[in-house]
């Protein structure tokens, strides 16, 4: 599985391009780039993302879902999209997930190189009170009352249709280790361009999940089973039927 640490140049261009059109090889469907999941050949002609849209060759283009990119193994999609025996592993769609979230959490840390990142309860709830943070990121074993508050917090601060994301995504170990501190359980994303890279792409990430669909204003990024955590009313996702 190729892995690209994320470097300047990738957070100048963190948004995905959005054009021309792509066609997605499971429902043909033609589509913007930012929706959808480049496909390329490696070595032993196996089936390797491309999530950056950097590798070279030849690529194939699917709906970046995770249900999508196990249709696309299951129908051996892959193979009539390169017009070669391509080797799909049956995994891919778990793998991926699993590099789009490690994707996440480097830009996470390059959001913390960048010094847009503000750690600690108190410090957190003062950067919400002064308006100038673009989200906030719990850790998804954090405690309730914690997580409650600063949501408060954030809806008193700012407009209802302008109100921040809340990221739920990792847990405290992987946030330590992606910040190089211990004991993260609240931050606080300043506005900047390294941030709203790491927003978009835990927005990716969701969206590849295709559980649940964020809304545009005070939107939550979170597994399922985390959202009891936060407000009734105030989860901002909305599951699809």
């Amino acid at each position: 599985m190729v892995d690209l640490a994320p470097d300047a140049g990738d957070v100048e261009n963190a948004v995905p391009e959005s054009g021309p059109e792509r066609t997605c090889i499971v429902t043909r469907t033609k589509g913007s780039p930012r929706d959808m999941i480049r496909f390329v050949l490696g070595p032993d002609l196996v089936v390797v993302p491309d999530i950056r849209h950097k590798l070279p060759g030849r690529g194939v283009w699917v709906t970046a879902r995770a249900d999508k990119v196990a249709e696309a193994v299951k129908r051996q999609a892959f193979a009539r999209g390169f017009k070669v025996k391509a080797v799909a592993s049956a995994q891919l769609p778990d793998e991926l997930d699993a590099l789009l979230r490690r994707d996440c959490l480097q830009f996470l840390s390059l959001v913390n190189k960048a010094g847009l990142l503000i750690t600690g309860f108190a410090k957190v709830e003062a950067a919400v009170e002064s308006g100038q943070i673009t989200g906030l990121v719990h850790a998804a074993d954090a405690g309730t009352d914690g997580v409650r508050k600063l949501g408060q917090t954030l809806r008193r601060c700012f407009e209802e249709d302008r109100v921040p994301p809340q990221i739920k995504l990792f847990n405290g170990d992987e946030l330590d280790l992606a910040l190089g501190r211990t004991n993260v359980i609240h931050a606080a994303l300043i506005a900047g361009m390294a941030s709203e890279a790491f927003v978009t792409r835990c927005l990716r990430l969701m969206a590849y999940r295709s559980s649940a669909v964020p809304r545009q204003s005070g939107h939550v990024f979170a597994s399922s089973g985390e959202l009891a955590a936060l407000e009734d009313g105030q989860a901002g996702l909305e599951l699809k039927s």
